[in-house]
């Protein structure tokens, strides 16, 4: 595994990176891995495009849909 140090970043982005490492329950150092390889993979299908954009590991609620009401077939009369 390569090292990567990153110099010259400004105190808002750290705050920034920290605020949002917590909310993910992680150390700073995982959350800057986990953009970065966020950022520079390429999704093999569509649907990881879509997982990747909508994830709540992206900081986003999961959403949530109002339960559906079952209702009766509908009967056609001849």
């Amino acid at each position: 595994m390569a090292n990567l140090s990153v110099r010259k970043l400004d105190d808002e982005t750290v705050a920034h990176l920290r605020v949002r490492a917590a909310r993910h329950g992680v150390s700073m150092e995982e959350e800057v891995r986990q953009i970065l390889k966020h950022a520079v993979m390429t999704p093999d299908r569509l649907g990881d495009l879509a997982v990747r954009l909508f994830s709540p590991a992206w900081g986003e609620a999961a959403l949530e849909l109002p339960e559906r009401e079952v209702h009766d077939p509908v009967e056609f009369s001849e």
